[in-house]
């Protein structure tokens, strides 16, 4: 899900790839539903690309945003009120990512992702992380039937 969502530099908001020719991409802004092109000289990022350095193994976006997602009860975050708040947004963001790199993860990025965050909520948005299907699933669609 994340793959098809987009944050471009210099440009506010995210974005949904619509389609895509050799030079550029058709997007659309998912608040405002707004099309435009984006051009190969931009700076393009796909959502389903970023993670967060932890103590351990980077965190993937996805498994971020439905941690933030679970500890905010499907609310947007007041990103303003934590602000006012001597480490506000690094205490809240501890709270659901507790083995965050706190050297190299910065208090911008974690701006960064709660304004995310509230972006795809506010859209509708509210399972991030791509269902993987079943084992049983799999292994049936390998199955070819025998030729008679």
């Amino acid at each position: 899900m994340l793959r098809e969502i987009l944050s471009i530099t210099g440009r506010p908001g995210l974005f949904k790839i619509v389609s895509s020719t050799s030079k550029m991409l058709i997007v659309e802004d998912v608040k405002t539903k707004k099309r435009t092109p984006a051009h190969q000289r931009e700076r393009i990022i796909s959502l389903g690309d970023v993670a967060m350095y932890t103590e351990g193994e980077d965190l993937p976006l996805d498994e971020i945003l439905d941690r933030l997602y679970a500890n905010m009860d499907g609310k947007p975050v007041d990103i303003k009120a934590l602000e006012k708040e001597k480490d506000g947004l690094r205490d809240k963001f501890a709270e659901f990512v507790p083995d965050y790199d706190r050297e190299r993860v910065h208090t911008s990025d974690i701006r960064k992702l709660f304004q995310w965050y509230n972006i795809l909520v506010e859209a509708g948005f509210t399972k991030f992380k791509e269902e993987e299907p079943k084992e049983e699933e799999n292994a049936a669609a390998d199955e070819t039937p025998a030729e008679a």
